[in-house]
């Protein structure tokens, strides 16, 4: 097992239980605080953070990305930056907090105005652990990440719940947010190395900046456009609206997270590694595409089946409303985890020019769908969600394969083959389960097992690639642990 292959490996387990340890906790948490607050409550909040997401992106500016990217890191290009981004919390902080009052003023909810000025803390508070993360992720040290991010998320999540059962409402979630930044930062300070030096160069802040500008540019442009349609919802109908939205948008983060989340965080440093060898990156990219492809439509397939139940089970009939979007959201998300491998080509290859032309000549389909959601309404706009990813995906297949010079179909056919197969097994599953009568939990696991076995009986008996791809992965890297081990008691 090469020595690459081993960082790698160690860091998508450490990423992947990370991922899993801390969603969970946090996922468990944020039903608790469901049946406890008001749908209305996570509107308010959900409207404030959608102002705090867009100007977190000035944060980093695209310097996290380029010390990834850059082969050759100094320690000054790292004390640079990290005081870069304290200076840039602190102007950010400042520049929220007096922007309150329009911000509530554009919602027209004067209740903001205090949630947005104690949030407008974060900026700075997130600064201080930000070269931190950059560096580890940068190492693959994904373990000393996983567990900061659990324990931070976990007391954040605690605090939280205890305010909430308290009767401190809305502010129970903005104490969640806060804590978890502070908890964050004293644990990747304690178990972080690397400390700043009292150095800071411009000429090394100029040097990454030629790689960030165009990802920050790309970054902006994906913050402002993601988060449009919350601060339209938000604008446009009540914040009982948002927070149904919000909560079925946010159960879809589950498809990337645990389909690709983890191979995603650790793509890039690897690729960053080998970009001067295309042949292995090219290897790389579609052996991930197929294991990607597997798991994305498998989580996709499930649920959407399962959609109803899920919402009913574990956070009541007050948030029924959201089992609509959470329907249509689902499979509008299944391009997202794939076309993150896409991306990461350009990414890795330092074409971060291309990269930005390529998300600014997608984002404006986005833009046409956010005018069909100002002028028809929620659900017309879910459904050209679908239509969107569909486009972005394609595109991002097409600027990959041009870049590595493989033919589009390389790419596209394992996608469009487990397209077929997952619509195949999802109406069989349906067609099955369409007359039985049955309680919540039951119902959930019978749907949930039988299209699984189903996908995975299709998947075998037409030999897909993305099947093969998934079991040799599996089948190469138990067998490489397994001899890790035999060496290491040899």
């Amino acid at each position: 097992m090469s020595e690459l292959k081993q960082q790698a490996a160690r860091a998508f387990f450490w990423d992947f239980l990370g991922k899993f340890s801390t969603h969970g906790v946090s996922f468990f948490i944020s039903v608790l605080l469901a049946r406890i607050l008001e749908p209305s409550e996570f509107g308010m909040i959900t409207m404030v953070m959608v102002i705090i997401g867009i100007a977190g992106i000035f944060s980093d500016s695209g310097l996290g990305s380029a010390l990834i990217q850059k082969e050759k890191v100094l320690p000054i290009h790292y004390s640079t930056v990290f005081y870069f981004n304290i200076l840039i919390g602190l102007l950010l902080s400042t520049i929220v907090f007096f922007s309150a009052e329009w911000i509530a003023h554009f919602y027209e909810q004067d209740a903001l105005v205090p949630l947005v000025q104690v949030l407008s803390l974060s900026f700075i508070i997130n600064a201080f652990g930000s070269t931190q993360s950059t560096k580890l992720r940068k190492e693959l040290r994904y373990s000393v990440l996983t567990r900061s991010s659990f324990m931070s998320s976990l007391l954040s999540g605690l605090t939280g719940l205890i305010l909430a059962m308290q009767g401190f409402g809305v502010w129970s979630l903005v104490a969640q947010i806060l804590t978890m930044g502070i908890f964050y930062n004293v644990f990747i300070w304690g178990m972080s190395r690397w400390r700043p030096g009292v150095e800071f160069s411009m000429s090394s802040l100029r040097e990454l900046w030629t790689f960030g500008f165009h990802m920050f540019l790309a970054g902006l442009l994906d913050n402002v456009i993601s988060r449009m349609d919350y601060l339209l919802i938000g604008k446009l109908f009540t914040p009982a609206t948002l927070g149904f939205y919000h909560r079925a948008k946010s159960i879809n983060t589950i498809v990337a997270q645990y389909s690709s989340g983890s191979l995603m965080a650790v793509l890039f440093p690897v690729l960053s590694k080998v970009q001067s060898d295309i042949p292995r990156v090219c290897a790389i990219v579609t052996n991930l595409l197929r294991v990607v492809c597997f798991t994305t439509f498998l989580l996709i397939g499930g649920l959407y089946l399962i959609s109803e139940e899920f919402i009913l089970l574990l956070f009541g009939e007050k948030w029924l409303e959201a089992v609509p979007f959470m329907e249509v959201l689902i499979i509008s998300s299944f391009a997202y985890p794939l076309s993150a491998v896409m991306v990461n080509v350009l990414r890795s290859l330092g074409k971060s020019g291309e990269y930005l032309r390529l998300e600014i000549f997608k984002k404006s389909f986005v833009i046409l769908n956010l005018g069909v959601l100002y002028l028809f309404g929620i659900q017309i706009y879910l459904f050209g969600l679908i239509i969107i990813s569909t486009i972005n995906l394609s595109l991002n297949i097409l600027y990959a394969s041009r870049e590595l010079g493989v033919p589009f179909r390389t790419f596209a056919s394992p996608v469009i083959c487990q397209i077929l197969v997952t619509v195949a097994a999802v109406g069989i599953s349906w067609y099955v389960f369409s007359s039985s009568e049955c309680g919540l939990l039951l119902s959930m696991l019978l749907k949930g097992f039988c299209f699984s076995t189903i996908y995975l009986v299709l998947n075998v008996l037409l030999k897909t690639e993305s099947y093969i791809a998934f079991s040799t992965q599996i089948s190469s890297f138990s067998k490489d642990r397994l001899n890790d081990r035999r060496n290491d008691m040899g």
